[in-house]
């Protein structure tokens, strides 16, 4: 291992001239303050306002020596980049991790959809997930005499965009013993994390008494998210048919739940029945060759139709589908437990799957109709 550091250790210069020389060609100009080094923001010919909330990503799993000579044209590979932030230490490596902000929140999904476990030279996988735009924070333990004029006189001082404040006093226990603290909104998530930096040692010296300082991230109430929960099902023929093919009742399919995928692990192999449907001779689409998912490298628009003509082709009846909402991470995709019935099949396929809302073009609807068939159309292949 100690072998592997100092090898390690003899390729960080080398990295940091090949930046140097990237930099040099490109004309790039890069700002390195607060701990974090940053392209643009806004860069050079954007005409555009700022962007606005949820069109910023969070990259991590960066290997310490690898920069903007790579990073920026991989994410620029999407869209625009608006700004791009690596944060780095004192030895001149960086942190792991960085933040990339595009011009809208459709092209920020699309850099998620694209490059999260994109694997790297080096064989690590990036993880890219929605960024969390921070912008409340809450101020606890503060002096009881404290009015909301003073306080905002102190937060003015440390940064700008200080949008609204508001103190609250409570008592706390038995004994009437009181706490204060307040509320705090900001205009932006680098307004907020500006005064973050100081507002305790500013507190500290000026009272001689510690606060605490927390990030405040709000959510919509459960019974709003209750209220949007997508029912979708569709009636299935009863026509009577024939028995399914050999292939669907062999002993080795199990119809099993699926694990809770990675935030972008949508199946991309999908191999029995293409090839199932090309042997019958059943027309597929164009953008969908034999043996692989559809539109391979770019949007899979064609499971659901697949799935349909498979069962068709094979007498198996309808698809029905139906699925309930199970969780909504911080990074942007929400999970469904799904369960679709083939009337054909001996027994339903259920597992869970993972979706990103706001895919261009795409109601959510669609996006989980097409994720569902995606996995269905891969436990058949697997059987």
């Amino acid at each position: 291992s100690k072998s592997k550091e100092s090898q390690r250790d003899n390729e960080i210069p080398k990295r940091v001239k090949a930046l140097e020389d990237w930099l040099m060609k490109t004309g790039v100009r890069l700002t390195q303050v607060n701990g974090q080094r940053k392209y643009g923001g806004p860069p050079p010919g954007w005409t555009g306002p700022p962007p606005g909330s949820g069109s910023e990503v969070f990259i991590s799993d960066i290997p310490r020596d690898l920069y903007e000579d790579y990073l920026i044209p991989l994410f620029q590979s999407v869209g625009q980049l608006y700004e791009f932030r690596l944060m780095m230490n004192f030895s001149g490596q960086n942190r792991g991790f960085a933040y990339a902000k595009y011009g809208d929140s459709a092209v920020a999904a699309s850099a998620i959809r694209q490059l999260h476990r994109f694997r790297l030279p080096s064989g690590t996988l990036l993880v890219v997930r929605r960024s969390t735009d921070k912008r409340q924070l809450l101020l606890g333990d503060l002096p009881h005499s404290l009015v909301r004029e003073e306080l905002l006189d102190i937060l003015n001082g440390l940064s700008d965009g200080v949008q609204a404040v508001t103190i609250r006093t409570m008592q706390v226990g038995t004994l009437g013993d009181k706490k204060t603290s307040a509320l705090v909104q900001y205009s932006s998530h680098h307004a907020a994390s500006m005064a973050k930096k100081e507002v305790m040692q500013v507190f500290k010296k000026r009272y001689g008494t510690p606060i605490t300082v927390k990030w405040m991230c709000f959510s919509r109430p459960e019974e709003d998210v209750q209220k949007e929960r997508p029912v979708a099902q569709t009636t299935p023929k009863m026509n009577p048919r024939p028995p399914p093919p050999s292939f669907f009742l062999s002993s080795r399919f199990q119809p099993h739940p699926v694990p809770c995928p990675a935030a972008q692990s949508f199946p991309r192999a999908v191999g029995s029945p293409l090839v199932c449907l090309h042997k019958q001779g059943v027309d597929l689409p164009k953008d969908c060759a034999v043996g692989q998912s559809p539109a391979v490298g770019g949007p899979q628009r064609n499971a659901d139709l697949l799935l349909r003509r498979l069962c068709e082709t094979c007498n198996l009846g309808e698809p029905l589908y139906s699925w309930r909402f199970c969780s909504a991470g911080l990074d942007g995709f929400v999970c469904f437990a799904y369960h679709v019935s083939i009337p054909g099949l001996p027994a339903p396929v259920r597992g869970l799957v993972q979706v990103l809302p706001g895919a261009p073009g795409h109601s959510l609807e669609q996006e989980l109709r097409r994720s569902i068939a995606e996995r269905v159309l891969q436990t058949l292949a697997d059987a």
